[in-house]
């Protein structure tokens, strides 16, 4: 009988690893920015380096002499795909950083690079692109611009949802602001980019807002501290865990790394190194 309950015992303790090593976990990307090879499929590489699961590619920060931006060229996205594929690294989300300079809710060639972008995911298959509200496209105490970005948003959304992409608005906007532009979208395919370095340095209480907003309405996440780097500076990313658990979250977190004193590969690895033993 004792045999049998410890052989039992041993077979439960068995299933449940296998569950927990099955169940999707949290996987760790970089920007390309921040690898300091924006649009360069030279950041796949750097990544694979590093030990990082993918890279998040941006688009590219001036319009070429055909007034698109660089991704917007099919050789690049080429190269670019069959960089992730020679490395085993991840192309998981685009990014449109240019909206800091030229703001979606001023900018014709912002609004124009949006729209016509949707036909880069879908060739590059990627299944989240990053809206950006900084500089130039700032919201915060922006009435009218953030009306004309709810306008340009609810003309994206129709083309995201055939296209099966998320868009995700990241910005320095509090959960409640965030909320109020979602609810007048009215789409699942347009979703809050949630940065949590960002939102410490607003002075929001990040492990709140992302229990608020819930898996439907956060579609990636980027790791940022700008006090030092991971663990040792503002963010606790404990609580980070904690929260993104408690949603069920289980996407991609993007390394910003704003704090490099030792160089990228080493201290962007410091950094990963430090989040996956706290997510694990």
């Amino acid at each position: 009988m004792k045999r049998r309950r410890f052989l039992q015992t041993t077979a439960a303790l068995a299933a449940c690893a296998a569950q927990g090593a099955d169940k999707p976990r949290i996987r760790f990307g970089a920007c390309d920015w921040t690898l300091k090879l924006a649009t360069n499929p030279d950041s796949l590489d750097l990544a694979k380096r590093i030990g990082l699961d993918g890279v998040q590619v941006d688009y590219g920060s001036e319009p070429t002499s055909n007034g698109l931006l660089p991704l917007f060229d099919e050789a690049l996205q080429d190269r670019l795909l069959q960089r992730a594929a020679d490395t085993g690294v991840a192309i998981p989300s685009l990014a449109m950083g240019v909206l800091n300079k030229h703001g979606l809710k001023n900018s014709p060639e912002a609004l124009r690079w949006t729209l016509e972008g949707v036909k880069v995911v879908r060739r590059m298959k990627t299944p989240v692109v990053l809206l950006a509200f900084f500089g130039n496209g700032d919201l915060r105490n922006d009435d009218a611009g953030t009306q004309a970005v709810v306008a340009a948003l609810k003309k994206l959304a129709p083309l995201a949802a055939d296209a099966g992409i998320t868009y995700g608005i990241e910005s320095w906007l509090k959960v409640d602001a965030l909320e109020r532009i979602l609810d007048a979208v009215k789409s699942p395919f347009i979703q809050v980019y949630y940065d949590v370095g960002n939102m410490q340095k607003e002075g929001e209480d990040y492990a709140a807002a992302i229990r608020r907003l819930g898996r439907e309405r956060i579609c990636e996440t980027h790791a940022k501290d700008y006090a030092d780097l991971y663990g040792k500076g503002s963010t606790d990313f404990i609580q980070v865990r904690d929260a993104l658990r408690d949603i069920d979250y289980t996407g991609w977190m993007h390394l910003e790394g704003v704090k490099v004193p030792n160089g990228i590969e080493q201290d962007i690895g410091y950094d990963l190194k430090y989040l996956r033993g706290v997510f694990g």
